[in-house]
């Protein structure tokens, strides 16, 4: 399934001249060599205002970038697999405060680092056990290996738990691990980017009885009409899906890292709620679109309203925002004046940040340099695709943020 512009910029506030400076500006990345080609999205009241793409999916090959490509949206996963927890929430299956340990036990009884190294790590009890708000706004204590800011990292990635889990290893067996390491702080007390979308992928199989794949499939991606978002590509679909990039690091361009880039060729043991999804433009603005509409989307709803606002209000600890509560390992955004929600980065005030957005704003993106928002009080929704890893590499994000709300005149 392909996106195009749907109506004319102008009928919905945006001078057309103004959206064009998008394309203008991320195409300097690509005639620069930084990405290999990108593809944007804007809309605002449900009509797609802005639909453009540049450059080359597969350099090497020289494909390009097409209305119906696909992208690997890593972090992306995690806000679909929080809706689909609290789907399961408003049908009375669990409450927020509940104890993950009632359904798997082994995140009852949790330590937590304190202080030595990774040969020997010093940990005291958890004083407060790991309920599910903690999954769901990342502030369980738990972590990723790739992050490199700590002790407790280090130790996934000695359990061999870097960006990628170690082959042929299952998301129970992945929990049953995560499980035995030490968390990186007591569970509600600060906010930790981590595996916790994960776990609540494995919760979500445990409560439902289904795989994450068949749930996911079943409840949200075939009710949306979501037919391109897939846990890996295969056949002729596999010529769709964009190449993997990384950054040179004498020169800053792109280079293909086919190592990484392969693992989406292959269907995977660990259904990672956190980071497994392939998708398409077309498939994740109907995506947004749901949230934006209040958890409804062309007749088929998946939420209430009320709980879509719910999810997309600040549940940090005293309503702090992350550039007080965070652990650090998010060089190329700004956290100060956003919260989080559950499963969502929620902007409370945007002037601390110095990137325009609408207080409510609630966002998030991808490893691999993709990014969305959803702007409830603009009615805006924006995406960006392309496959640079890390995202940390070029600030596309508040950019994009730039180049849009700019656009915004009436």
């Amino acid at each position: 399934m392909s996106i195009t512009t749907s109506i004319e910029a102008g009928q919905v506030g945006f001078d057309p001249a103004r959206l064009a400076r998008i394309d203008e500006h991320f195409a300097g990345y690509v005639d620069a060599g930084r990405l290999a080609g990108w593809q944007a999205v804007v809309t605002r009241r449900g009509e797609i205002a802005h639909s453009s793409t540049y450059g080359l999916r597969d350099r090497e090959a020289g494909a390009p970038v097409e209305p119906d490509t696909l992208w690997r949206i890593y972090s992306m996963t995690k806000p679909i697999t929080s809706v689909a927890a609290m789907m399961l929430w408003e049908e009375g299956r669990f409450e927020l405060t509940d104890e993950v340990g009632r359904w798997l036990p082994e995140f009852a009884d949790m330590r937590v680092y304190s202080k030595g190294s990774t040969l020997k790590p010093y940990t005291v009890p958890a004083i407060e056990p790991i309920r599910i708000w903690h999954l769901l706004t990342h502030t369980a204590g738990l972590t990723y290996g790739f992050m490199q800011t700590s002790v407790v990292d280090g130790l996934y990635r000695a359990a061999g738990y870097d960006l990628y889990p170690p082959a042929e290893v299952d998301l129970a067996e992945a929990c049953r691990v995560f499980g035995e390491l030490p968390l990186l702080f007591q569970p509600g007390t600060a906010w930790g980017y981590s595996v916790a979308t994960d776990v609540l992928g494995r919760l979500i199989e445990v409560v439902s009885g289904q795989s994450l794949d068949t749930f996911l499939t079943e409840r949200i991606l075939r009710p949306l009409g979501m037919a391109d978002t897939r846990w890996h590509v295969d056949g002729t679909d596999a010529e769709r899906l964009a190449a993997l990039y990384v950054p040179d690091p004498a020169s800053g361009r792109a280079v293909r890292h086919d190592a990484l880039g392969a693992l989406a060729y292959e269907k995977p043991v660990l259904l990672s709620g956190g980071g497994g999804l392939i998708s398409s433009a077309a498939d994740y603005h109907r995506f947004t679109q749901l949230l934006l509409r209040g958890g409804e989307l062309d007749g088929t709803r998946l939420l209430g309203p009320r709980t879509v606002r719910f999810m997309t209000r600040n549940h940090l600890p005293g309503g702090q925002d992350l550039g007080t509560l965070s652990t650090g390992g998010f060089a190329e955004t700004n956290l100060d004046g956003v919260g989080f929600g559950l499963g969502f980065a929620v902007v409370d005030d945007p002037v601390p940040s110095r990137v325009p957005s609408s207080v409510g704003e609630y966002y998030w993106g991808g490893v691999a340099s993709t990014a969305f928002w959803v702007d409830p009080v603009e009615e805006i929704t924006a995406m960006f695709f392309t496959q640079l890893m890390p995202s940390s590499t070029w600030p596309l994000r508040p950019q994009l943020r730039q180049l849009v709300y700019s656009a915004l005149v009436d």
